[in-house]
This record gives structure tokens, C-alpha cells and sequence, in this order.
């Protein structure tokens, strides 16, 4: 008999008991209970907008200085960013008249040859290989 109460004190997260062994979406229902207690009896604390942005100053620092995940966060970004055609077009067509004097010449031509759309499509075709 004592077996099966503490199994049925037993979640999904492990079998643990109390609160750690209570599935997810009853640890949210009490949690949330307590919340609104606070809440009510004053005893919530509210952050202030400076306080919130020290918190998140903070979490920022600590997560940076994980290189290895920062790293794969970069990665995702650029891998997602490199996947929007026009706008790496439009990269390459600004780095492009930058680097060549910004298609300030009549001809429109730099000094390596070709226009700066021809070079826009070159890198167009570059991203298409990755």
C-alpha cells in the first residue's frame, strides 16, 4: 500500500515527489496561483524599468562569455540571414560600390571591370554555393 502512494506522488519528470515530480502544466498552475497571491497581498516585488535593464545586462554577460555558444548562435544567424537572397543582393551591391568608389565614375565601371550590378550578381551566385 505504502508503494502505490508514492507512486501516484510520482510525474513525468523522473518520478521525484512534490512539486518537482508534478508534471509541467500543474507546477505552472500552482506557480501561477502564487503569483497572483503575491500579487494581491502586496508582497510581489515589480521591477522597475532600470531594474530590468540591469537584469538583463547582467544575463547578457553571462551568456557571452560562452564563446562556444556564442558561436552557434552567429552561425544560425548567418546561416538564416544567407538564406534571404535579395537581401545578401543587396549587401553585395553596397559592398560593391563601396570598395569600387560608389559607381562614381560615368561608365559605371570600377577599376577591377564591370558594373557594380555585375558585381551584385557575382555575389549572388557565390551565395548560391554555400
Amino acid at each position: 500500500m505504502a508503494n502505490q502512494s508514492s507512486d501516484n506522488n510520482r510525474g513525468g519528470q523522473g518520478g521525484g515527489r512534490g512539486f518537482a515530480g508534478m508534471d509541467e502544466s500543474r507546477q505552472r498552475e500552482i506557480a501561477s496561483q502564487g503569483g497572483r497571491a503575491a500579487h494581491e497581498s502586496g508582497h510581489a516585488h515589480e521591477f522597475s524599468s532600470e531594474e530590468a535593464r540591469e537584469a538583463g545586462r547582467k544575463g547578457g554577460e553571462a551568456v557571452s562569455q560562452d564563446r562556444q555558444h556564442m558561436s552557434a548562435i552567429g552561425q544560425k544567424g548567418g546561416e538564416a540571414v544567407s538564406e534571404d537572397r535579395s537581401h545578401m543582393a543587396d549587401i553585395g551591391r553596397k559592398g560593391g560600390e563601396n570598395s569600387h568608389g560608389g559607381g562614381s565614375r560615368s561608365t559605371g565601371a570600377s577599376s577591377r571591370g564591370g558594373s557594380s550590378e555585375q558585381h551584385a550578381e557575382a555575389g549572388r551566385q557565390s551565395h548560391k554555393n554555400t
